[in-house]
């Protein structure tokens, strides 16, 4: 269970008038926000998404609403969103509520929209508001989400130490003789019981599968020599997330495995090193990239060397060439450079938040490869 006080850290009254000064200043009506990680940011509330309509409202001149459906009432009260003093607009069944929402936003002309609100939502929302012009969320959102606060910190780092302690448990589960899928099942597990609310993702690449970024769990029967890939990540009480990659092999590995593993391991800290309050993303994604190009293996790094983590495991800022926009404290992010090979492959992932004078990060396990018992 998570602690009440962090919950009400994490999901502050004050984070309305936020989003409504954003509102305001992008020169925006209101922003509507359906179920998904803006709505549970602003609010708290953990909605579900399906059929029928649930959007928080928050205009630039105004109160904000929450027009939820009645038999959702009760859920929502009980939420964070019941303590921030926020109208609730119950519907029944037979109403219309997008006309609810239209009624309450007259005049209002332009309104940005949650960037993964449905399509039937969207233009539902056109229909009932005929003359408003629509435009996307995310620039708002983006901007407030990306720089963390301390309590989110504070949730990143709980759930970077759960994963780790997935981690911990793995050279435990891998063996020669078992299959990637029934290591998969066993981490999934552990993932639960070490504090996760959902399992967001397993991969357990072994040999060759290694080479593939997003690997599906197989039914590869894991053999002596295998190098192990384990990528894992759930979603904690808090709707925080967690991700973290670690390297193992079944036995000693292929001797070209090992050599590059150390150069990965070098780059990995050298992205790491370059992140400071200023300094643009694509600066630590050249710092990990320029290395692993150096020593003959850039052809093998195939992604961005991270993507951005909070209530959603990938979201900005990503560290990516051509992301010129400066880091900032508060910014929590993947660093995770990877050679792929063919025959095998790696990547070496740790959360880090970017501090006021470099970066900490989310995950203290070893780096180095862990050699088990072929």
């Amino acid at each position: 269970m998570i602690d009440d006080d962090l919950m009400r850290r994490l999901y502050p009254a004050e984070r309305l008038a936020e989003v409504r000064k954003a509102v305001a200043e992008a020169g925006l009506g209101a922003v509507l926000l359906t179920p998904g990680a803006d709505l549970r940011y602003v609010s708290g509330y953990h909605a579900h998404a399906m059929e029928r309509l649930t959007c928080l409202a928050v205009p630039a001149e105004g109160e904000p609403f929450m027009v939820v459906p009645r038999l959702e009432l009760p859920t929502v009260q009980a939420s964070p969103a019941g303590g921030l003093g926020l109208e609730f607009v119950p519907w029944e069944e037979t109403e219309d509520p997008y006309a609810l929402v239209a009624a309450r936003l007259p005049g209002t002309g332009t309104v940005a929209v949650a960037d993964q609100m449905w399509a039937m939502m969207v233009l539902r929302l056109r229909e009932a508001m005929p003359g408003v012009r629509q435009v996307a969320a995310g620039e708002v959102m983006r901007r407030l989400r990306m720089r963390k606060s301390a309590a989110e910190v504070e949730a990143l780092r709980e759930a970077g130490a759960a994963i780790d302690r997935v981690h911990a448990l793995v050279p435990r589960l891998l063996r020669a003789g078992r299959t990637e899928r029934e290591v998969g099942r066993d981490i999934a597990e552990a993932i639960l019981a070490e504090g996760h609310v959902s399992v967001d993702f397993v991969i357990v690449g072994s040999g060759p599968n290694g080479a593939s970024p997003h690997h599906e769990l197989s039914d590869r029967v894991i053999g002596s020599g295998d190098p192990v890939v384990v990528d894992i990540g759930g979603t904690m009480p808090s709707g925080y997330c967690s991700d973290s990659t670690r390297n193992y092999s079944v036995g000693a590995p292929p001797r070209d495995f090992q050599e590059y593993y150390g150069v990965l391991l070098e780059a990995q800290e050298a992205a790491v090193r370059a992140v400071r309050p200023g300094a643009a993303p694509e600066a630590v994604d050249a710092a990990a990239r320029d290395l692993i190009a150096a020593a003959g293996y850039g052809e093998y790094f195939v992604h961005r060397t991270g993507h951005g983590i909070g209530l959603q495991t990938h979201e900005h800022p990503y560290i990516v060439s051509g992301n010129t926009e400066p880091l900032e404290p508060g910014m929590a992010f993947s660093v995770e450079p990877g050679i792929y090979p063919g025959a095998h492959g790696a990547r070496i992932e740790d959360i880090v938040v970017c501090t006021e004078d470099g970066a900490e990060r989310m995950n203290t396990t070893p780096r180095e490869l862990v050699v088990v018992d072929g």
